[in-house]
């Protein structure tokens, strides 16, 4: 019998709530399967930097990487500015473990209501280049408290990195029944990062041409995301811009709550993490109402990434089942708690 390690690192908030009702999920479809699940947790958090100042014990990611994947909650706390979160803990596994693909379905579930009345046409996926760009962590202050201080925060774009990331896109995009990618930036404002993203997308494009494409600067994508949904499939993105067109793309399709996330290293040299999108909420932290299911389909990308794609399909089917039926966390407008939502999926699996 074959057994999977993963790594869950629950965090902060409702990411320790959501994580064990994704790990009792994962142990009842285990069950039914022809494998074995065997899960560490880690107490990396905010109350752990607070008792230690250190997210990440001395040593702690050198044994993250003997696992088979990750499985994250969130990270972020009132009592921790959030730059210092999450620079302490998501960033140095994305970065360390050159996850560089994040990969962020969505989609209308079944009986989920869209906040659009053509949201049916909603079937996306956002490729957000993960490691380097807006996030690299370039920059710094000077003069601090004085009159003329300055703040720089530099976007680093490098050629293997835009590469490496179109390339993945275009690869994720041709599987897909539209074969369609669209690439979004901010060239005409931007013109060196951003050229540079244009020029390295269309010299790919030529080993595609199967794949139709376009380009949209990612004020005009916001648009055509609300008003024409249907014009968009596959979208490769940068590091910032993706983040935030991707919060739109789950809000679009219902919630916060049910929106996945993948950050692959493609090449397998790492473990590769996956998480659910909404972060740490604390404003819900306690109540049993947070949403599980972007936790459950974020398992299933984990399970499909292990090379279970029959078993990430079941446990999909058993989320629409539960969507279908409306058993709905307060967020998606019903009134059922994060155990019940729990307990249809299993029931469904």
């Amino acid at each position: 019998m074959k057994t999977y390690r993963i790594a869950a690192i629950p965090g902060d908030g409702i990411g320790k709530e959501v994580i064990a009702a994704g790990i009792e999920v994962l142990h009842s479809l285990a069950e039914k399967e022809e494998f074995e699940i065997k899960i560490e947790s880690f107490d990396w958090s905010s109350e752990r930097y607070l008792e230690t100042g250190a997210y990440i014990p001395e040593g702690g990611l050198e044994k993250l990487k003997t696992y088979d994947a990750i499985f994250f909650g969130a990270v972020g706390s009132p009592k921790v500015p959030d730059h210092i979160s999450l620079w302490g803990l998501r960033l140095p596994i994305c970065q360390g473990f050159d996850q560089y693909a994040n990969v962020r379905p969505a989609r209308v579930l079944p009986g989920v209501k869209s906040p659009l009345t053509n949201g049916k046409h909603i079937d996306w996926v956002i490729i957000r280049e993960n490691t380097e760009g807006e996030y690299s962590g370039s920059g710094g202050r000077v003069h601090r408290g004085l009159p003329e201080e300055v703040a720089t925060e530099t976007s680093v774009f490098t050629r293997v990195g835009v590469e490496r990331i179109h390339r993945f896109a275009f690869e994720l995009a041709r599987k897909r029944p539209r074969q369609h990618l669209t690439l979004v930036t901010k060239s005409n404002a931007q013109r060196h990062g951003m050229v540079l993203w244009d020029e390295i997308f269309y010299e790919v494009a030529k080993k595609y041409p199967e794949v139709q494409t376009d380009r949209v600067l990612v004020d005009a994508v916001t648009t055509r995301m609300v008003l024409k949904p249907e014009l968009l499939d596959t979208i490769v993105a940068s590091n910032l811009h993706a983040d935030i067109l991707s919060d739109l793309a789950a809000a679009l399709s219902g919630s916060l709550g049910i929106a996945p996330t993948a950050n692959l290293n493609p090449e397998r040299k790492f473990p590769s993490m996956f998480e659910p999108i909404h972060g740490s909420a604390f404003d819900i932290t306690g109540k049993g109402v947070a949403n599980p299911i972007a936790t459950f389909w974020t398992a299933a990308l984990m399970l499909e990434h292990l090379g279970e794609p029959k078993t990430a399909a079941r446990l999909m089917q058993a989320i629409e089942r539960s969507t279908e039926e409306q058993v709905f966390t307060p967020d998606l407008g019903g009134v059922h708690n994060t155990r019940a939502v729990t307990n249809a999926v299993k029931r469904a699996l």
